[in-house]
């Protein structure tokens, strides 16, 4: 007689998320009922790339503690605002219309006990229980996934699963590997023989990120009357966050407890939802009007079918969801498009990867009023410290985190982008008139990058020098450009971390006109010291009969640096 064996890995009391213990300093594996019990002993995520710590940041963990506090207090009692299922915990609003002002007031004060408590309610391993069926990997409501029945009723005849159409392999959805059936990758971690093999932990955590970012081409069907395919929803933002110094503190501090109006008030995340009505809505290209749904939002719809311990892994593509004017997401940067009056959220490009966070200081807070639209985490962190919940002098550390696509149909992953810069939040979320430092630190960033305009046509000027052209000319000036700005990095972030309310601006800034001098100095000299006796000789104009040589060239740049220092 053979002996069935019922597969079964569960989210809530299995390990699966990797962290750094403080006491310890060692990375270990947790269930998510452990994390949420001992996030104030965790230092931080640990997994195998920023984007998957950034993915399971967002969800499921963000979007638990969003439904739950969205529906309950740090008491565990329900909102009076809210009707709140015995069986389910789900929420409908108890009247037609809902005081936002009242909503967002007993909000903050959740959001206020919960951290000055140090650590989570009970609450939350509570809701883990109720909902445990939906967060194991296995089953007819697996978490992310679909049953084997709503797969074939959502996509058409001809692409059911007994056609075998839809396959991805895990090398796939790897993001070490990132590997399509046409495309190999050369430069895996892992052999051409162990590129699908991988443990339920770590099927699970690459799992979670490919619905974040995953290819939008492929031999793989549409679920029907679906537009243009979704590749993740993160893929077409710019994401930061705010980091703390445990994981307590980071959940907390992206935990954005204000919805702006009663749509925003409910919170339906993906394993709470009826599969057929919620991938019926993904026909349209509306975005969440909630949290909840945002981070849980699905790039496919999956089955995984499992055989020996291997899956066989079946996506169909979703529609690509509208982000105009999304303000419901509270971790992107913003871009203004004044002739639609409409924003857009910022995707990095890969043009500009070696640009740091630093030298778009204005995008992550609001140094004018010409539309300029801040973060929400940083607009919320904005609010603690003025409801005196946070204080005035702590350290504001942002993150931002992503992967940028490659320009090929496919879109697959080309390169992660990970980047900090911490500022006190006094100086940060300074609104005093007379110093109004993000102003002054925008103008410091434009004025330090004139100056690194001026380094960039030194480059250049001695690579026509040396008798360089076109694309080789400009290509010698940006490399050099691009070292410059590498020495830059250090002693601006540390400048910048250094600023406090107090100390007069002026006498600030004038602090890190003297450093930068000094960079300048420092790189003009590595260049100096390189110098060939062919720039050293230089050039004579047969006209003016002036020499132009690499020192002449040295001596303008520091003319110039010297007027944009004034």
């Amino acid at each position: 007689m053979k002996v069935v064996v019922k597969l079964d890995f569960n989210l809530v009391t299995n390990p699966w998320i990797k962290v750094v213990d403080s006491r310890s300093n060692k990375e270990k594996l947790v269930s998510m009922a452990d994390l949420f019990k001992n996030a104030q002993n965790y230092r931080d995520l640990a997994g195998e790339m920023h984007v998957q710590d950034l993915v399971i940041l967002r969800a499921p963990l963000l979007a638990i503690l969003t439904t739950v506090f969205s529906r309950f207090d740090a008491a565990g009692e329900a909102y009076d605002w809210l009707n709140v299922d015995e069986e389910t915990w789900m929420a409908s609003l108890a009247d037609d219309e809902v005081d936002i002002d009242d909503v967002q007031e007993a909000l903050l004060e959740t959001w206020e006990n919960i951290y000055q408590d140090g650590k989570f309610p009970d609450k939350v391993v509570e809701y883990l229980d109720k909902y445990k069926e939906g967060f194991n990997l296995f089953g007819e409501n697996a978490f992310y996934q679909v049953s084997h029945d709503v797969y074939d009723r959502m996509v058409p005849a001809k692409n059911k699963l007994s056609t075998g159409t839809g396959k991805v392999a895990v090398r796939q959805i790897n993001r070490l590997i990132s590997e399509s059936g046409n495309s190999p990758s050369i430069f895996s971690p892992k052999t051409a023989l162990a590129k699908d093999e991988i443990t339920l932990p770590e099927f699970v955590r690459w799992l979670i990120t490919y619905q974040n970012f995953a290819e939008v081409g492929g031999n793989v069907p549409k679920i029907k009357k679906a537009g243009s395919g979704d590749s993740g929803w993160l893929y077409n933002i710019d994401p930061v966050i705010v980091k703390g110094k445990n994981l307590f503190e980071t959940l907390m501090f992206n935990l954005v407890l204000r919805p702006e109006d009663e749509d925003e008030i409910l919170q339906h995340p993906y394993w709470e939802a009826d599969k057929i009505t919620y991938f019926s809505k993904r026909v349209d290209n509306l975005p969440p009007n909630n949290i909840a749904e945002l981070y849980t939002n699905v790039a496919k719809m999956m089955y995984i079918d499992w055989k020996d311990d291997r899956p066989t892994i079946y996506v169909a593509k979703l529609t690509k969801p509208d982000t105009t004017n999304a303000f419901i997401e509270p971790m992107t940067t913003w871009n203004y498009n004044q002739k639609e009056g409409s924003y857009y959220p910022r995707v990095k490009q890969k043009e500009r990867l070696s640009r740091r966070m630093w030298r778009n200081f204005g995008f992550y807070i609001k140094s004018s009023n010409d539309g300029d639209h801040e973060p929400g985490v940083v607009r919320w962190i904005d609010k603690l410290k003025e409801e005196d919940i946070l204080p005035e002098d702590m350290l504001v550390n942002l993150e931002t985190i992503n992967f940028v696509k490659a320009d090929t149909k496919n879109q697959a992953p080309y390169f992660e982008v990970y980047d900090n810069m911490s500022i006190n939040a006094g100086v940060l979320f300074d609104r005093n008139q007379a110093t109004f430092w993000p102003k002054r630190i925008e103008d410091t960033v434009t004025m330090t990058q004139k100056v690194g305009d001026d380094f960039w046509r030194f480059a250049r000027n001695l690579g026509e020098l040396r008798g360089l052209k076109d694309a080789t000319l400009t290509d010698f000036a940006n490399k050099l450009s691009a070292k410059f700005y590498d020495q830059l990095n250090e002693p601006f972030n540390n400048w910048l971390a250094s600023l406090r309310i107090g100390p007069e601006p002026d006498d600030e800034i004038m602090r890190w006109k003297q450093i930068l001098k000094k960079e300048v100095a420092k790189a003009g000299s590595r260049v100096l010291q390189s110098a060939t006796p062919k720039d050293i000789v230089g050039r004579r104009n047969q006209e003016s009969k002036e020499v132009t040589n690499i020192f002449v060239l040295y001596n303008r740049m520091q003319y110039f640096v010297k007027k944009d220092l004034e």
